[in-house]
């Protein structure tokens, strides 16, 4: 029961009830901002998966819109092209069937001379050396000054070649008004005769003396299109040399020598009757603008554009506003010879992203995003490359395939505005969704804190009955008790508190008769452990001294110095540092006569037991070499049968690798299992031979002799042969790392040619580096013999 002098519990920090508030209220905030959180994840996540949806879908119709779009575009270039390719050869086939008919070639023309004298009569142009008939006809014919006889007039040859030609009256004017839209259409004769009938009529050869001087004195075909005819001289030798298998070759844009225009030209061969030759061409002009109005009618978006390309780059067609956007610049490479090209090339746009942009075949449909500057701004494009028919293509000098692409660019922002539309209305979406979210955390809160502050000062009243008994108890009122009517817990805690008050009350009074109890009970226990640690002390120096004993005779029966050195042809070396007191590693130097006999072993673990194993091993093998057996195998199984009887009377489950080198005459041979022998060669080589099958470990088996086998190693002057127990090559340095197999063939390689002493002192102190600080888990021992 609760007194006036208890103190009162206040609601602090430091209280139970601001403690449960704490842990309840954290409790439950953890979790509404942990489901909350996860809720709001949600929303998000749906919001970028709805929008990541959304622009897929939006981007994937763009895409296609836009691949679409150029599909088309390069279609109807394609279908001009196609068309006007069309009209040339039915010029070229009416031309090629006179030409294959001569009989009638002669009608036609003698016909049309007669009924038309204008297509084929000419007049002598004094002051340009040419001659050309009257206007009138339906075509302008031209005769150049070097296919004039002396009074000016044609030659017979190329009178004829005017008459024949005049079928081009009858032909042209119909194609000329059917069909795509043409420029003009002409007939040009062969090389030797090159007389140029155009239809419809101009002033033909007065625009060529303006716009080329001194043409009218050098060879037509060589001056206006060099290297042009010698392609279809071959093409008539081959027809398979041809770049595209058609007879139609297009010339790159350049200003007409009659109308001034910019024009592309189509020509089509014709051939002599027994097709080895070249007998004039067919051909027709289009002008630029008529390429130029299928790509100028591009409108894509607001401001997308499109634009038609050689695959040099060179841009043939382009609206004004399309090639400021993609910086181009126009230059003319206007000469003395040879028609005027137009040069407007991607190569030298002042917009890298353009000067780069590949136009091969890997590139065709694909859709490419570049960055433009705009008035200093970085503004995203998209760009689409359509690849057309590839044609056969002149521009000054041999024929080449050509495959021209139609390019549709558009700001991403204008493609995409529905895309950044829908984007847009996800997100306020999403942000509403989030604030009510937020909202409704927030008022959880509230009231949960209510909540749990309504009822912490119910659930915690037996716990603040407790801690003011207990601060009674504190303060020695032993009489103190606790009353706590609830069931649970806590009032199990009160009636546990109400016992231990009366025990403690008990054992004051009777404290002191405890205390005389303890401490004579501690006395006892005192003198009983000062007898036990004398005992152990006494343990300790006697196993100390039986350990230095045996470490004492372990050492003396190693080889001693003066036996190395006494040993003819030989260098030996040897250093052994066992991980205890005692080792379990063996070497011996046996030397019978001119017999020396090496051995090397490793005792299973580590200690006394193993010492003492391995002081048997000497002794068993100091008595057989004694005995002069110098059989190998015979050595070795007799050891190990004697070495198996000692092991089965201690009792001990011990065994030991165990190998010997036996010298000779030059001559070593080796037996038994142990680890890898390392030999060095005279020069450098370095060689490493397998025990594994030479023997089985020694004190396994009562009877080897099936497992043991031997093995002759030649060992030549300056030679070096190393043993060692794994206790080298498992070294360990901090990272647990191995010293290794590498590591020791490296240490002796890298002091080939010194004697055995430095070899060893070497090794020793690189495996000593790499362990550091570690501390040695198994016993060293290393035997480095050197052939002088």
């Amino acid at each position: 029961m609760k007194t006036d002098s208890e103190p009162t519990p206040r609601f602090g920090l430091r209280s139970f009830r601001a403690k449960f508030v704490l842990v309840v209220g954290g409790a439950v905030l953890f979790d509404l901002l942990l489901s909350g959180g996860l809720a709001l994840w949600n929303v998000q996540e749906l919001s970028r998966d709805a929008t990541s949806e959304v622009g897929e879908g939006l981007t994937t119709a763009n895409q296609e819109y836009i691949r679409s779009y150029a599909d088309s575009t390069a279609l109807s270039v394609d279908l001009l092209l196609d068309r006007v390719h069309g009209d040339v050869k039915a010029l070229a086939g009416v031309l090629q069937a006179q030409i294959d008919d001569p009989v009638r070639q002669q009608q036609v023309g003698a016909t049309l001379s007669h009924d038309a004298p204008g297509s084929v009569k000419v007049v002598y142009d004094t002051q340009g050396d040419w001659a050309q008939n009257l206007p009138g006809a339906p075509s302008v014919v031209s005769v150049w000054g070097y296919l004039l006889g002396a009074d000016h007039s044609p030659l017979p040859g190329v009178q004829q070649e005017i008459e024949d030609s005049t079928v081009i009256d009858l032909v042209a004017p119909t194609l000329m008004a059917s069909g795509s839209s043409k420029l003009q259409m002409y007939y040009i004769g062969p090389k030797e005769r090159p007389i140029f009938r155009t239809v419809p009529y101009t002033d033909q050869a007065q625009t060529f003396d303006r716009l080329y001087p001194g043409h009218n004195k050098a060879e037509f075909w060589e001056f206006f299109f060099p290297g042009i005819y010698g392609s279809w001289q071959q093409w008539a030798k081959d027809p398979a040399s041809r770049p595209v298998p058609d007879d139609i070759t297009q010339t790159a844009p350049y200003t007409d020598a009659i109308t001034g225009k910019l024009i592309v030209s189509f020509f089509h061969p014709l051939w002599t009757r027994d097709r080895t030759g070249i007998a004039g061409t067919a051909g027709a002009d289009i002008t630029l603008d008529q390429l130029a109005e299928v790509v100028e009618r591009v409108k894509i978006a607001e401001t997308g554009f499109g634009f038609l390309t050689m695959s040099t780059g060179n841009v043939v067609a382009i609206n004004p506003s399309g090639q400021a956007i993609i910086g181009l610049t126009s230059s003319s490479d206007a000469g003395t010879q040879g028609v005027t090209g137009l040069e407007r090339s991607l190569r030298g746009s002042t917009q890298p992203a353009i000067a780069s942009l590949p136009l091969d075949q890997n590139n065709d449909g694909v859709i490419q995003h570049i960055m433009l500057d705009n008035k200093g701004e970085r503004v995203p494009y998209i760009v689409v490359l359509k690849r057309l028919k590839p044609t056969n293509l002149w521009s000054s000098g041999p024929i080449k395939s050509e495959t021209m692409s139609v390019g549709i660019v558009v700001p991403e922002r204008e493609i995409y505005a529905s895309l950044f539309a829908a984007q847009e209305s996800i997100s306020r979406a999403t942000n509403r969704i989030l604030l009510f979210q937020i909202a409704a955390i927030v008022v959880s809160l509230l009231i949960v804190f209510a909540a749990v502050l309504g009822i912490s000062k119910r659930i915690t009243a037996g716990l603040r009955a407790l801690a003011s008994a207990a601060q009674r108890l504190q303060s020695k009122d032993y009489s103190v008790r606790v009353s706590i009517p609830t069931r649970d817990e806590v009032g199990a805690a009160g009636i546990a508190f109400n016992r231990m008050a009366e025990e403690i009350s008990f054992h004051t009074e009777n404290l002191e008769q405890l205390v005389d109890e303890r401490t004579r009970e501690l006395g006892d226990a005192n003198q009983e452990i000062s007898a036990l640690n004398e005992k152990l002390r006494d343990e300790n120096v006697r196993l100390g001294a039986e350990l230095a004993v045996a470490r004492q005779i372990q050492m003396m029966v190693l080889p001693k110095p003066f036996e190395l050195e006494a040993i003819p042809g030989l260098e030996i070396a040897a250093y052994m540092r066992p991980a205890d007191e005692v080792g379990g590693d063996y070497y011996d130097v046996l030397q019978n006569g001119s017999r020396v006999k090496i051995g090397i072993g490793d005792v299973t673990g580590h200690g006394l037991e193993s010492g003492v194993l391995m002081l048997m091993v000497q002794s068993v093998a100091r008595a057989l070499q004694e005995t002069n057996e110098a059989d190998p195998h015979q050595f070795l199984n007799r050891l190990n049968k004697a070495i198996y009887k000692n092991i089965e009377r201690t009792n001990t489950n011990k065994h030991l690798s165990l190998a010997f080198l036996d010298f000779e005459d030059e001559r070593v041979t080796l037996s038994g299992q142990h680890e890898d022998v390392l030999v060095v060669r005279a020069d450098g080589e370095v060689e490493r031979i397998d025990t594994l099958d030479l023997g089985l470990p020694v004190g396994l088996e009562h009877d080897i002799s099936q497992f043991i086998d031997t093995r002759d190693i030649p060992f030549g002057s300056g030679d070096v042969i190393v043993l060692h127990t794994d206790g080298v090559t498992e070294a360990e340095d901090q990272d647990r790392r191995l010293f290794g197999f590498e590591r020791l063939s490296q240490s002796v390689q890298k002091r080939h040619g010194r004697s055995a002493e430095d070899i060893k002192t070497g090794i020793i102190e690189d495996l000593m580096a790499h362990i550091g600080i570690q501390k040695i888990h198994d016993d060293i021992t290393l035997v480095i013999i050197r052939h002088t």
